[in-house]
């Protein structure tokens, strides 16, 4: 059974779960390997906890588009005895949460920038959906919804899909966003990432693609080459009040590929960061939701892990003019 454990000396925590070491690996097992996520394979995953299907279908049943259902090695359950302990130097308790596959599609696709338009948008509001189913509960703090795709990415199984996890903790990559948000508010009056989009857009010089709703940009101190941030337009702390999901799908769908294009390969992960459960009112006025897009490159070696900081290898601004020419974008577009 999984656990949390707090470390004394950074205030990280981990999760400790050993049913995780189960799960199957797909990837190389041959092509007559019947895949569990595909529709008709329904009995082969647990029972769906939610789906957006056709008029007429049953659950656990051919029909859908989108399907969501518990992971069947999760590193969080939600059912599970709550336990904690503390002593003078270390902090656990149980592994309490939740974890959860959401397939993207029923045929059995791979790259998520290749679904059509309309299948993302029934992703991205089954993203908003589970978001918001757990909301509510004052024992869960945030909701993380985030994709690995392609093995060098960390995904055990081809087919498209991404996993939502909702924590009693704040994860510490949010938690550090908060606090620069916050402490940006209280001195300017105003959310740190309208008024750094402000500039960037001015700039240009980072900004990959632009729609009606939505920005795309390589960060300024970028960790990755291609790693690209999709933020609103206009100021929005989170991702349960978003509606402009065809916008976004196109930004989305668009980006991908050329992120795909341009880094040579179709493995990535992406992150979505919303406002917590729970916030402030100052929270809400001073962050802003966005995705993350990480593209897969050798990444994490003896200085990095000794070190914290990141070595990437492509100024962003390169990354960024590459993009844009891949994508045909210019500024006056």
């Amino acid at each position: 059974m999984s656990e949390w454990r707090k470390d004394p000396f950074t205030e990280r925590w981990t999760i400790v779960a050993p049913e995780r070491a189960g799960r199957p690996y797909e990837f190389g097992e041959g092509e007559g390997t019947q895949c569990p996520f595909c529709e008709g394979m329904e009995t082969m995953t647990p029972p769906e906890v939610f789906s957006i299907r056709r008029d007429g279908t049953a659950e656990n049943q051919p029909g859908w588009f989108v399907r969501v259902f518990p992971n069947k090695y999760p590193a969080l359950q939600r059912d599970i005895p709550f336990w904690s302990m503390e002593d003078e130097f270390h902090q656990a308790m149980s592994g309490f949460g939740v974890h959860e596959v959401i397939v993207e599609t029923p045929h059995h696709a791979v790259d998520f920038s290749e679904l059509p338009e309309e299948q993302i948008v029934k992703v991205l509001m089954t993203y908003r959906e589970r978001l918001r189913y757990f909301s509510g509960e004052k024992e869960l703090q945030y909701g993380l919804i985030f994709k690995n795709q392609g093995v060098e990415a960390g995904a055990s199984m081809s087919h498209a899909h991404s996993q939502f996890v909702a924590t009693p903790v704040i994860p510490q990559a949010v938690c550090a966003e908060l606090q620069s948000a916050r402490a940006f508010y209280s001195q300017r009056g105003k959310c740190l990432f309208c008024a750094l989009l402000e500039q960037e857009r001015k700039k240009f010089t980072r900004v990959v693609f632009e729609s009606k709703h939505f920005v795309a940009l390589v960060p300024y101190a970028a960790r990755l080459p291609f790693e690209v941030v999709v933020l609103p337009v206009s100021h929005s702390a989170t991702f349960l009040e978003e509606t402009r999901l065809e916008d976004l799908a196109q930004t989305l769908r668009r980006v991908l590929w050329g992120v795909r294009e341009c880094s040579g390969g179709s493995a990535f992960n992406f992150v979505l960061h919303s406002v917590p459960y729970h916030a402030r009112s100052e929270e809400y006025q001073g962050y802003h939701w966005h995705f993350e897009i990480l593209p897969s490159f050798p990444r994490v070696a003896g200085f990095e892990w000794g070190s914290g900081f990141s070595i990437n290898v492509l100024p962003p601004e390169e990354a960024a003019s590459r993009l844009r020419l891949c994508l045909g974008f210019q500024e006056s577009e």
